[in-house]
């Protein structure tokens, strides 16, 4: 037996039996882990305004024999609480938490990954627009798990031309001769290439970037084909 002690970023809870509840936190230092906050949903809990989805948290963790962890103490750590004040922002925070907990793995430690989400979620109480946040974040996890799509050059024949499509099959953006799956403007092309090959910040800045509504569509449906499911909360993104 033994404790660990970490930061971490609760990606969602559920509830066991009456009064307790499993949280699923991506943790710096040790990866995915899934711990029971006992007596949380008591109103006496000192434990349950700090335990909710999105909470940003230092935590004294139990490990016993069970595959649950016990969750000892929790300390607030800047906490992104503004986010759940306004329902855009927070269905984006919500794709993203999604998204972390089905590309990450138990006791697989990736802090790289755990400060990736923790910026985009510091950067969605600033963003202009909150959906480009979140559409940001699926592309870079993308690349994170080797997946990133080919925007330099067409995916198929390697040239450097004009692209005018996007293919899932291919695994990017396709040239004028090559074309076939989802048809792309310019604007996407660009916009595409400016949050995976520079210049993310300024995208960040704008109030709705041109293009944002073709890059979340591929973006998404890059994602889910990745992951091989449908990400339930998408409908954030309002691209479907």
């Amino acid at each position: 037996m033994s404790e660990i002690r970490d930061e971490a970023i609760v990606l969602r809870t559920y509830k066991l039996g009456e009064a307790d509840r499993i949280c699923v936190l991506l943790t710096r230092s040790h990866g995915k882990v899934r711990a029971v906050a006992k007596g949380v949903r008591k109103t006496s809990s000192r434990l349950g305004a700090r335990m909710e989805a999105l909470d940003h948290v230092d935590v004294l963790l139990h490990q016993g024999r069970s595959e649950l962890l016990a969750v000892r103490q929790v300390e607030p750590r800047g906490t992104v609480r503004t986010v759940r004040d306004d329902y855009e922002r927070l269905s984006s925070a919500m794709v993203m938490v999604e998204t972390a907990d089905l590309v990450t793995e138990e006791f697989h430690a990736d802090p790289g990954y755990f400060e990736m989400l923790l910026r985009a979620l510091v950067a969605l109480e600033g963003a202009a627009d909150p959906r480009t946040v979140a559409t940001a974040y699926l592309l870079k996890t993308l690349a994170h798990d080797g997946a990133a799509p080919i925007l330099d050059r067409c995916a198929s024949c390697g040239e450097d031309t004009e692209l005018v499509a996007f293919d899932l099959v291919e695994g990017g953006l396709l040239c004028r001769d090559c074309r076939r799956g989802r048809p792309v403007s310019q604007a996407a092309v660009s916009l595409l290439r400016r949050i995976m090959l520079g210049g993310l910040s300024g995208v960040l800045a704008e109030e709705h970037p041109e293009g944002a509504d073709e890059v979340s569509a591929i973006t998404l449906e890059a994602m889910e084909a990745h992951l091989g499911r449908r990400l339930k909360t998408a409908r954030a993104l309002d691209v479907r």
